[in-house]
C-alpha cells in the first residue's frame, strides 16, 4: 500500500479506494476480498508514521533498487530529483482538537498547502524511483538531495528549485562526476533568453519521466 501510494501519487483515501476498484493493485498487495477487508486510509497513515519514526522510508526504497538491479535492471547514471506535496486536512475539528504536529504549511505560487512532502530520486532513463524520503511540507526541495543520490551519478536533473551556487557546491561533494542539468531560473531583471528556454524544454522532457510518480 505504501509503495502504491508513493508510486502513483495517491492520498491515503484514494489508495484505499483503488484497491477496491483495480484487481492488479489488490493482487500486488496480496488482498483477497473474499477473506479480508482492504486496510483503510487510517491504517496506511499509522504505518507511514511508523516508518518515519524509525527512518525506514529511504531504506525501503534503497532495498527496492537493490532487488531490481539484482534482477538485471541497470540504472543509466542520471538521477532526476523531484518533490510532491501530500495534502492533509488543516482543520482542528477532530478528536484531538489539533492539527497533526508532523505536518506543516508551505506556500506554492499564491496558494498555501498543509501536509507532507515526498522527495524522490528517479533514474533518468527508465523513470524508476531508486530513493525516496518524506518530510513536512515546509522543507525545501534542495535540502533532501543528499538522500536521493547514489553518489556515482554522471547527470543530475531537477527543476529550478534545485539550482543555486550552494546547491552546485553540494552536488559536487555528493556526486563529483555529475553534470548539473537543472532548469535555469528567470529573475526579475534577467529573463530567460530563447536559447535558455529551449534548453529548459529539453531538460523538462527528461524530467517528464517522473510525472507518473509526481
Amino acid at each position: 500500500m505504501y509503495f502504491l501510494a508513493n508510486w502513483f501519487n495517491l492520498a491515503d483515501e484514494a489508495c484505499e479506494e483503488v484497491r477496491y476498484d483495480i484487481a492488479l493493485f489488490r493482487e500486488f498487495c496480496r488482498i483477497d476480498l473474499g477473506e479480508e477487508r482492504v486496510p483503510d486510509a487510517t491504517t496506511l497513515l499509522h504505518f507511514r508514521h511508523l516508518l518515519e519514526a524509525h527512518e525506514l522510508s529511504s531504506a525501503l526504497f534503497a532495498k527496492v533498487g537493490e532487488l531490481l538491479q539484482a534482477h538485471g535492471l541497470k540504472f543509466s547514471g542520471g538521477t532526476i530529483a523531484d518533490a510532491m506535496l501530500i495534502e492533509a486536512p488543516s482543520s482542528t475539528k477532530n478528536q484531538e482538537k489539533a492539527r497533526d504536529p508532523e505536518r506543516r504549511s508551505t506556500q506554492k505560487g499564491n496558494q498555501w498547502h498543509f501536509g507532507m512532502k515526498v522527495h524522490i530520486g528517479s533514474d533518468s532513463r527508465s523513470g524508476i524511483v531508486h530513493h525516496a524520503s518524506v518530510t513536512a511540507a515546509h522543507v525545501h526541495d534542495r535540502h533532501e538531495v543528499p538522500n536521493l543520490l547514489f553518489g556515482d551519478e554522471t547527470r543530475f536533473y531537477g527543476d529550478s528549485a534545485y539550482r543555486g551556487k550552494e546547491q552546485r557546491q553540494r552536488l559536487k561533494a555528493l556526486a563529483p562526476r555529475a553534470k548539473d542539468f537543472t532548469n535555469k531560473r528567470a529573475y526579475r531583471n534577467r529573463p530567460l533568453s530563447e536559447a535558455d528556454k529551449a534548453t529548459n524544454r529539453r531538460k523538462s522532457k527528461v524530467r517528464a519521466k517522473v510525472e507518473h510518480v509526481g
